[in-house]
């Protein structure tokens, strides 16, 4: 067993994961695993850069996931950075805060490594099932891009898309610098279609039809998953590889953008930090499901964490 430290670090959240892994079997055994809300791409996608504050957010987390890394001992980290630092000016700042923090260098990967790691992450654990037919279709929908990936044992199309669920509340639900609550059928019918069009984009490359299982990962599927199942609080063994069919995300979706801050704020599974955003995240999923035809999705906790866990204790890059 290797022990490795994988960090996440994307457009609304930090996440780590510090595990035991096997490189040759692909066993993988969590030690400690923790999400902190840092809202890295806030503005990004109006001001191209990252701001202060989001970067002083960002780094208070890296500062407790050091000590965190140091107290279980771990042989290897990975950080691996996604959407907002891809899209800032002054990505720069960022990496060097944390290889100060951390001492090591954030990987600020592209949209088609996003997806390689997410696809590992998420079906490494499925592929021996018998209830669950080839190819997949994993689909992560992030804060400010989505990644689709169609496969079976390994990946074998993928694609980026900028329909995340912060860039969508910013770009189309934001006025005078708060969010409208609820959006009205315009915003919705703005968000609407820029999902369409990111979706016919994603066809003329991944071959979204094809899929006979849709796997969903991030906080707006596995939310979704925790208010259709009416969770006392967010627990993720019960989320784990849940179903939820189309027609409950339907419903889920309407009411979460019918509803006000408040009544979303009040959902006992709801993480603070996704409550202005989930509307727009639960949007998209059910866009895709919808274009695809999928009758259900199963949701997974194990996602591009993991694969970055594992690609760590191979020494692949």
């Amino acid at each position: 067993m290797t022990r490795v430290a994988a960090i996440d670090c994307g457009t609304n959240s930090i996440r780590l994961l510090v595990a035991d892994v096997d490189p040759r079997t692909g066993e993988l055994v969590d030690l400690d695993r923790r999400m902190t809300i840092v809202r890295l791409g806030q503005g990004v996608d109006r001001t191209g850069r990252l701001a202060p504050q989001a970067l002083e957010r960002t780094f208070a987390a890296c500062r407790e996931y050091a000590a965190v890394i140091k107290e279980h001992g771990a042989e290897r980290i990975r950080f691996v950075a996604t959407s907002a630092s891809r899209d800032a000016e002054n990505r720069d700042d960022f990496v060097r805060g944390v290889l100060d923090i951390l001492g090591v260098e954030p990987e600020v990967i592209t949209g088609d490594q996003e997806a390689e790691f997410s696809f590992t992450g998420a079906t490494r654990e499925l592929t021996g099932r018998d209830d669950l037919t080839k190819p997949f279709l994993v689909v992560d929908i992030g804060g400010g891009s989505t990644e689709f990936v169609v496969g079976e044992e390994h990946a074998r199309a993928a694609r980026s898309v900028d329909i995340g669920c912060v860039r969508m509340t910013e770009r189309h639900l934001v006025r005078d610098g708060e969010v409208t609550d609820p959006p009205t059928q315009e915003q919705i019918a703005a968000i609407t279609a820029d999902i369409e069009a990111a979706l016919d984009l994603v066809e003329q490359t991944v071959p979204l039809r094809e899929a006979h299982t849709l796997v969903g990962l991030a906080g707006s599927v596995t939310t979704v998953s925790a208010i259709a199942q009416g969770l006392p609080e967010y627990d993720s063994a019960r989320i784990h590889h849940s179903r939820i069919s189309r027609e409950r995300v339907r419903e889920i979706t309407e009411w979460l953008l019918r509803s006000t801050h408040a009544e979303r704020a009040a959902v006992p599974s709801m993480h603070p930090g996704r409550v202005d955003v989930i509307g727009a995240g639960a949007l998209v999923l059910l866009a895709i499901m919808e274009r695809i035809g999928a009758e259900e999705v199963v949701v997974s906790e194990h996602d591009i964490l993991d694969g970055i866990a594992h690609y760590a204790a191979s020494g692949a890059r």
